[in-house]
C-alpha cells in the first residue's frame, strides 16, 4: 500500500507543511507551481537552488476513468479518486523533504549529497536532467561499471 494512500490531509495543508519544514531548516525563496499533471516546488537552501517536480496523474487517466470490469466511472467518483491520489503524492513529498532535511541537519549527509539530483544548474536544468540521458546510455551500452571500487592497499 502506498504511503498516505488514505490521507484526508488536503494538498493545501501539505503545501503549507512543506513550506514550514523548509523554513524551519533554513530554506528561503520558495516557489510553487501547479499544472494539471504536475506540480513544482523550488527553494534555496545553503546557497543551492533546489527544484522538485511532482508528477500528478491526469484526472482522465484510465486508473480513474475505468472501474472494475472496465466500466466507466461517474465523473464525481473519478474526481474523488484523482483528488485522493494528489493528496497522497503531496504527503509523500512532505515526508521526503522532511527526511532529507533531517539527514542534513544531523550531519549524516550534506545538502549537495542529499539533494544532488534536484540542484538547479546555471542552464536551468537540474543535475538529474543533465546526467540521466548519459547514465541511461551507459547502461544501454551493456558496459557496466564495477559495483564496488577496486581495493587499494
Amino acid at each position: 500500500m502506498k504511503y498516505a494512500a488514505q490521507t484526508s490531509v488536503s494538498v493545501e495543508k501539505s503545501r503549507g507543511e512543506i513550506e514550514r519544514i523548509l523554513t524551519r531548516y533554513g530554506a528561503t525563496k520558495f516557489a510553487f507551481f501547479n499544472e494539471e499533471c504536475q506540480a513544482c516546488i523550488a527553494f534555496e537552501i545553503k546557497g543551492k537552488r533546489i527544484r522538485f517536480i511532482l508528477p500528478l496523474d491526469s484526472p482522465r487517466a484510465p486508473d480513474f476513468r475505468l472501474g472494475r470490469y472496465g466500466k466507466t466511472r461517474p465523473d464525481a467518483q473519478r474526481l474523488k479518486l484523482w483528488e485522493q491520489a494528489c493528496r497522497q503524492r503531496w504527503r509523500a513529498l512532505a515526508l521526503a523533504i522532511k527526511a532529507k532535511l533531517e539527514w542534513v541537519e544531523t550531519g549524516i549527509v550534506t545538502v549537495e549529497e542529499e539533494f544532488l539530483p534536484y540542484i538547479v544548474t546555471a542552464n536551468g536544468k537540474t543535475v538529474a536532467e543533465m546526467i540521466m540521458p548519459q547514465l541511461n546510455q551507459l547502461y544501454e551500452s551493456g558496459i557496466m561499471p564495477r559495483l564496488l571500487p577496486e581495493h587499494t592497499t
